[in-house]
């Protein structure tokens, strides 16, 4: 009998801190908005909007905003807005590369407060080194704003690889040299806040769902292509990551048995052909030299008329066209963004690619998802990590509430 008391009393703990965070969520959403229209937005009875704004106006996550009156002769109270309160968090995002390592601080409501980047000296490195680079380029990033990494109230960390965001643990990662670290301890000893990782591609989709093409709706699909191709998730307006935290690794799908190696370990992954690293392998093994620079090198050579530059990104191109056919035929999303810097190399976007992967996929007499590009720097990868602690942080902070009636 008392374990089922328990068992509905913590039911209804969930339920309230559900209705504080659609709330909030509501709030975030529309940036100002009146309770009869959150009550409207939700569903919740008017009460019950006035009571969890109550919550969150003492626990200091909102604001109100009372408008000027133009008249005092005019009828009625002023109509009250909420907003959430922007100066009463400042949360970091980190983005970790292989060549740069991206930091912006957010305000509560999103806004941008300072960002720096930093040159990644070396790619690959032992979990303790990591976590004291990240936390040193996050420290000068607040210095530079005029504040102290103890400011912060949280911490979210993009990183290439399997990670369960669950427990910050990362199966793998190509900023690692180890496999399988459980990161949570490593962080709770080293930083002064909470620090949540997640795959970088779900923090980019994050950030698209929030700020990008992809606002507004809610089931799509990035997927970003820079040093490895990693795809995000968004399903029914909310994140899929797979029960181990592995889901929507189309990087890491086979499309070649027994091909290339990729940096997984494995064979014949569609990242082993498309990522930059694969691309520029492949210009090795074609040109017979080794190719300094980036793939951007390779695209103007290409672009000069280079032959073998030419078909080292066919061959690139005719398996991102099988990734994309692919992805369209399990998911069948409204919208497929392909992300990342190097979106400016016309060889992953053109239209042959598109028309090719169209080739592919199941035909009816339907249009097929639309297919746009986002070119955007390193930011935007930190952007997705700020935005993803941002909710942690509201969850946190909608659970210290007092659970009056439990």
């Amino acid at each position: 009998m008392g374990g089922h008391i328990i068992e509905r009393a913590t039911s209804i703990s969930e339920q309230r801190d559900s209705g504080r965070l659609t709330v909030l969520d509501t709030i975030r959403t529309a940036g100002e908005i009146a309770r009869i229209d959150i009550a409207t937005a939700t569903g919740f009875s008017p009460a019950t909007v006035t009571a969890i704004t109550s919550e969150l106006l003492g626990a200091g996550l909102i604001e109100e905003i009372i408008p000027e009156t133009k008249s005092q002769s005019r009828r009625g109270r002023p109509r009250v807005a909420l907003r959430l309160a922007a100066k009463s968090h400042l949360i970091a995002g980190v983005k970790i590369g292989q060549k740069i390592i991206s930091v912006l601080v957010l305000d509560f409501e999103g806004n941008d407060v300072v960002s720096k980047e930093f040159p990644v000296a070396n790619p690959r490195m032992h979990p303790e080194e990591f976590v004291d680079v990240m936390l040193g380029a996050v420290q000068e990033t607040c210095v530079q704003g005029g504040f102290d990494i103890n400011d912060l109230s949280g911490i979210g960390l993009s990183m290439a690889g399997l990670i369960h965001a669950t427990n910050n643990f990362v199966h793998w990662s190509s900023s690692l040299e180890d496999r399988n670290v459980d990161m949570g301890p490593l962080l709770d000893k080293a930083s002064p806040c909470p620090v949540f990782i997640d795959n970088d591609a779900n923090l980019v989709a994050k950030a698209e769902h929030l700020f990008g093409l992809a606002r507004n709706i809610d089931n799509f699909i990035v997927i970003t292509i820079e040093h490895g191709v990693g795809m995000g998730i968004f399903i029914n307006g909310a994140l899929y990551r797979g029960t181990r935290g592995c889901g929507a690794e189309l990087g890491h799908t086979k499309v070649h048995l027994e091909g290339a190696l990729c940096q997984c370990g494995q064979r014949g992954c569609l990242e082993a052909y498309v990522g930059d690293y694969a691309i520029l392998r492949e210009a090795h093994s074609v040109l017979g030299k080794v190719v300094h620079g980036d793939v951007g090198s390779l695209y103007a050579a290409a672009n000069n008329g280079d032959q073998l530059a030419v078909s080292v990104l066919d061959r690139a191109a005719k398996m991102l066209a099988l990734g994309l056919a692919n992805v369209v035929n399990i998911f069948d999303p409204e919208l497929i963004i392909l992300a990342g810097p190097n979106m400016a190399y016309r060889h992953l976007y053109e239209d042959k690619i598109i028309d090719a992967a169209k080739q592919q996929v199941v035909q009816i007499d339907a249009a097929m998802p639309p297919i746009r590009v986002h070119a955007w720097g390193d930011l935007m990868w930190a952007k997705g990590a700020a935005a993803y602690a941002i909710d942690q942080i509201s969850a946190i902070k909608v659970r210290e509430l007092p659970r009056n009636g439990d």
